[in-house]
């Protein structure tokens, strides 16, 4: 009897240990989505909000999420309503926009620059800021390759986003979207017609290759207290890969890092159907709004 009431002492000592060795499950939240239109005084700012729903009464953070040139809210493949819920059900809420003249944009894309952007990265923020279960003081924002460069800038320029995430971020747009023999174009007719393979070509305004000409993003960007994560393909043709530590170095965050993803394009590789290098994408971003928000 004695030995039977020892080794029953040690079955349970050794069950007690095995659940205490195994992590305990992340929660899952459930989402919501829902369509908006922002006030952008003169215009309409088309977007969607991503909430988490369910779990502990909290307050949760926030990121604004930054299309790249061409794309829309969605973004290249759907990758943004692809990380939306995948962000809530971590408990980050999210708001993607279309910047003018993209997407469901009803203003001429001659008007945009580099400048409007950055003020409706702003009003995205302000708006997701005030809504309620939305903690004001966790806001972060996420862009991709020229959603990116805004990024930096509104970062640089507003004290609101306590974080920055960059995919494929393109820092210097003056030799890519802002081209030479855009700026003639523009110069010479009064706006540059840029032809797309995926959707209806973009009016390109004067002013607009003059401001992305005159702005130095990383040196603004410098100015922002918020750490940098930049996040790249290493085989990424449309921005160099490193462009991440350009990014990293521009920081004033100590926190700040850069990361290249193996075999990823610039889209990684959304498009080829093989999604292992978008998974690594999304769960390195969660992360990263998890452990800066």
């Amino acid at each position: 009897m004695k030995m039977v009431k020892i080794l029953a002492a040690l079955l349970a000592l050794a069950v007690l240990s095995g659940c205490a060795s195994k992590p305990e499950p992340e929660e899952s939240l459930g989402y919501q989505e829902t369509s908006v239109s922002l006030d952008a005084g003169t215009y309409q700012i088309p977007a969607v909000v991503t909430t988490p729903q369910g779990g502990a009464d909290r307050a949760f953070p926030a990121i604004v999420m930054l299309h790249g040139y061409g794309s829309n809210k969605d973004e290249a493949g759907n990758g943004y309503k692809i990380a939306a819920p995948e962000l809530a059900k971590k408990g980050i809420a999210s708001i993607r926009i279309d910047f003018m003249g993209y997407g469901d944009s009803a203003v001429d894309h001659a008007e945009y620059t580099i400048d409007v952007g950055v003020r409706e990265a702003g009003i995205a923020a302000d708006y997701i800021a005030a809504l309620p279960g939305i903690d004001p003081a966790r806001i972060g924002i996420l862009g991709w390759s020229k959603g990116g460069a805004i990024a930096l800038l509104a970062a640089g320029r507003n004290p609101v986003f306590k974080s920055v995430l960059t995919w494929a971020g393109a820092p210097n747009l003056s030799g890519a979207v802002y081209s030479a023999e855009g700026y003639e174009a523009a110069r010479q007719n009064g706006v540059y017609v840029a032809e797309f393979d995926w959707r209806g070509p973009l009016n390109l305004s004067l002013e607009a290759f003059d401001a992305a000409a005159g702005t130095d993003i990383l040196a603004e960007f410098s100015r922002s207290a918020a750490p940098v994560l930049a996040i790249a393909g290493s085989e990424d043709t449309a921005v160099p890969p490193e462009t991440t530590e350009q990014i990293r170095a521009a920081s004033a965050n100590a926190a700040s890092r850069a990361l290249i993803i193996p075999g990823a394009d610039h889209t990684f590789n959304i498009f080829t159907g093989d999604m292992e290098a978008f998974n690594v994408l999304i769960n390195e971003t969660v992360k990263w709004f998890g452990e800066t928000l």
